[in-house]
């Protein structure tokens, strides 16, 4: 499919409180077949996602424990976490460092989780993941770790307000340029 026409069906699918304010830009290199375009998404005429680019607005994360060490990533913790660590400890740790044990897990695999996309986004070829996205069903999308599935899929028309709110929880578990894309649709209702 071509750029054009792969663009105007990612803006038909494009909310309409958005429309106008996010637009799809990606270059291509017609002299270098098997070099990837670049993707760009900008909000307002701002570039807020350009792939590994040091202008960026968004925080790139360069290693695992800058991920576990950024205080805006919030995870929550529920009991049988904590009762799993207890287990295995055989209940000679105390209960307020049981909770930091369970956070410090969970904020590893959240962290290599994040890593693992933010990596698999800077190889990826923009037009390839539109076009996914295109054809499998939002619920997917959205389920999905991958950041551009879940960014295309946040601005979509067909995710409404209550859908939103109730992804609050797994949003703070995503990379920072989706949780950007989730503030900006919610400051659209």
């Amino acid at each position: 499919m071509s750029w054009s026409k792969l663009k105007q069906n990612l803006e038909s699918f494009l909310s309409p409180a958005l429309n106008g304010r996010v637009e799809y830009r990606a270059t291509g290199y017609r002299y270098l077949p098997d070099k990837a375009g670049l993707c760009y998404i900008a909000v307002d005429k701002n570039n807020v996602l350009n792939m590994r680019d040091t202008t960026t607005q968004i925080k790139w994360y360069q290693t695992e424990q800058e991920i576990k060490n950024d205080s805006n990533i919030q995870i929550p913790i529920n009991n049988e976490e904590i009762d799993a660590i207890r287990i295995e400890t055989n209940g000679s740790v105390p209960e307020d460092r049981l909770q930091v044990m369970a956070r410090s897990r969970k904020l590893s695999e959240c962290a290599k989780g994040i890593f693992t996309a933010q990596s698999s986004l800077s190889k990826s070829n923009f037009t390839v993941v539109a076009t996914k996205f295109l054809s499998t069903p939002i619920e997917e999308s959205l389920e999905s770790n991958d950041i551009l599935l879940n960014i295309l899929a946040l601005v979509d028309r067909r995710v409404g307000k209550k859908r939103l709110l109730n992804m609050a929880k797994k949003m703070k578990l995503k990379h920072p340029i989706v949780q950007y894309f989730y503030e900006l649709r919610l400051s659209t209702f």
